[in-house]
C-alpha cells in the first residue's frame, strides 16, 4: 500500500498542495518549526538513552544473605 508513496512525482504534488494551503511566506516557518521539533526529539531520545544506561551502571547488585 505504501510502496510508491515517496516517488518524486508524489513528493512534488504533496509540496505543491502544501504551498497552496499554507502559502509561500508560511511554508519556511513551518519547515523551521518541524526541523526544530525533530531535533529536540532526537536530543531527548539520546538524553533518555544515556540517562537510563547511566542508571543501570550505577545500580549495585543486592547482596543475598540467607534469612535466619
Amino acid at each position: 500500500m505504501l510502496e510508491g508513496l515517496f516517488q518524486p512525482t508524489h513528493l512534488i504534488i504533496i509540496f505543491a498542495i502544501a504551498l497552496l494551503v499554507f502559502g509561500p511566506k508560511k511554508l519556511p516557518e513551518l519547515g523551521k518549526g518541524l526541523g526544530e521539533g525533530i531535533r529536540a526529539l532526537k536530543e531527548g531520545m539520546k538524553d533518555n538513552a544515556s540517562a537510563s544506561s547511566a542508571s543501570d551502571q550505577s545500580k549495585t547488585p543486592e547482596s543475598k544473605e540467607p534469612k535466619a
